[in-house]
C-alpha cells in the first residue's frame, strides 16, 4: 500500500515538471513556479520592471501654477489694459483641459473688476504652458464709484485668480493664485503757454518762440519723450509740430520748454494785429505727450485754453517795426498798427 502511494506521488511530480529540450541543453532547472533554479526570480523581475515602467508612465499628480508676469501694455486716461501671465505645469501623462479661469481685482477691499474665461485651453502632457489673462480696468467706473480714488493717484491692488482644471483620477481641481502690487490712475498733464516772443516779423514769414510749461499732476515720476501739439491764437490755427526732448519730471513737478514756430501773417488778415501788438490773446493748445513711467509707456492727451502774453524782443523793437512797415508798404493796403 505504501509502495503504491510513493509511485503515485512520483508520477505527479513528473507530470508537473515540464522540461523543454533547450532547457535541458542550457542546464536550467525550471519548476512549476516558472523560475530558474526553483526561485521564479527571472519572471518576477521581468514583470516588476514592466509594472514600474507602467507606473512611471501613468503616475498622476495635481498641476502647479504661479503668476509669472503682470504687464500693462497700454495705459490711457480712460483705461488700463492688464495682461496676467500664469505658468501652469502638468505632471500627468495626458493633457488636462482648463475648464475655467475666474479672476477679481480689488484695492484695500474695494472691488475694481472681475470676470471669467471659459474653456481657457489645454496643458500638454508632461509639459508647461503660459496662459495669458487679459483684464480691462475702466478708470471712469473706479473714480465714480470710490470718491477717495482720484486721477493721478497710485493705488494698491490684490489680484485673485482661480484656475479650474479637469485632472484624471482627481477630477475637477481648483488652483488658487494671488498677486499684488500698485497700479496708477493717470491724470492728464497741465500745459500752460506762458508767452509768445516774436523773433522775426514779416508779412511773408514771421518767426516766434513759444514759452510754455508742463506740470506733472501725477503721484509718480514721468519722463517726457515726445510732445505733439496744435496751437491756435485768437481762434486762428497757427502751427502744429512735434518736440522730441528727454526730460524727467518728479511727482507734481514741472518743466519749462521753448518751441520755435513760424507762419505767414498774410494768411490771417486784420486779425493779425491783435497778435502782433501784444494784446492779451486767447489761445488753444491741444496735443499729447509720450512719457515713460514706472508702470510703462503712456500717451497722455492734453487740452488747454486760456490767454497768453505776446511780446516782441525789446532790443529789436525798432528793427521789427521798420521791417514790418516796409513789408506792409509793399502790399499798399495795410496800415501799420498803433502798437508800433
Amino acid at each position: 500500500m505504501a509502495d503504491d502511494l510513493e509511485d503515485e506521488v512520483a508520477a505527479m511530480n513528473i507530470s508537473e515538471r515540464v522540461l523543454k529540450p533547450e532547457d535541458e541543453e542550457d542546464g536550467k532547472n525550471v519548476t512549476a513556479g516558472g523560475g530558474e533554479d526553483g526561485g521564479g526570480g527571472g519572471v518576477l523581475a521581468f514583470f516588476k520592471e514592466i509594472g514600474d515602467s507602467i507606473e512611471s508612465a501613468f503616475s498622476w499628480g495635481k498641476p502647479e501654477a504661479n503668476v509669472s508676469d503682470f504687464h500693462l501694455p497700454s495705459i490711457t486716461l480712460k483705461q488700463a489694459e492688464v495682461i496676467i501671465s500664469v505658468l501652469i505645469t502638468n505632471p500627468n501623462p495626458v493633457p488636462i483641459p482648463l475648464l475655467e479661469i475666474v479672476y477679481s481685482m480689488e484695492s484695500e477691499g474695494r472691488h475694481l473688476c472681475s470676470g471669467d474665461i471659459p474653456d481657457a485651453g489645454t496643458v500638454h502632457a508632461h509639459g508647461s504652458e503660459i496662459i495669458k489673462i487679459p483684464i480691462l480696468l475702466i478708470y471712469k467706473d473706479i473714480v465714480e464709484t470710490f470718491e477717495e480714488i482720484k486721477p493721478g493717484h497710485v493705488i494698491p491692488y490684490l489680484l485673485k485668480v482661480s484656475l479650474v482644471a479637469d485632472v484624471p483620477v482627481f477630477g475637477k481641481v481648483t488652483l488658487p493664485l494671488t498677486n499684488q502690487g500698485n497700479i496708477p490712475i493717470p491724470q492728464y498733464p497741465d500745459v500752460d503757454l506762458e508767452k509768445v516772443v516774436w523773433d522775426h516779423l514779416s508779412l511773408e514769414e514771421t518767426a516766434a518762440t513759444l514759452h510754455f510749461s508742463i506740470k506733472n499732476q501725477n503721484h509718480f515720476e514721468i519722463g517726457l519723450k515726445n510732445l505733439d501739439y496744435n496751437l491756435s491764437l485768437a481762434d486762428m490755427p497757427i502751427c502744429e509740430a512735434s518736440l522730441e526732448q528727454s526730460t524727467t519730471m518728479d511727482a507734481h513737478g514741472a518743466g519749462l520748454f521753448q518751441l520755435p514756430i513760424s507762419f505767414r501773417p498774410m494768411d490771417f488778415g486784420e486779425a493779425l494785429w491783435d497778435i502782433v501788438c501784444g494784446r492779451g490773446t486767447a489761445y488753444i493748445m491741444t496735443g499729447k505727450i509720450q512719457v515713460e513711467t514706472p508702470f510703462g509707456l503712456m500717451h497722455l492727451p492734453f487740452h488747454k485754453s486760456s490767454e497768453t502774453k505776446l511780446k516782441k524782443q525789446s532790443d529789436n523793437d525798432d528793427i521789427l517795426a521798420l521791417e514790418l512797415e516796409v513789408n506792409m508798404a509793399r502790399f499798399g493796403s495795410l496800415a501799420l498798427p498803433e502798437c508800433f
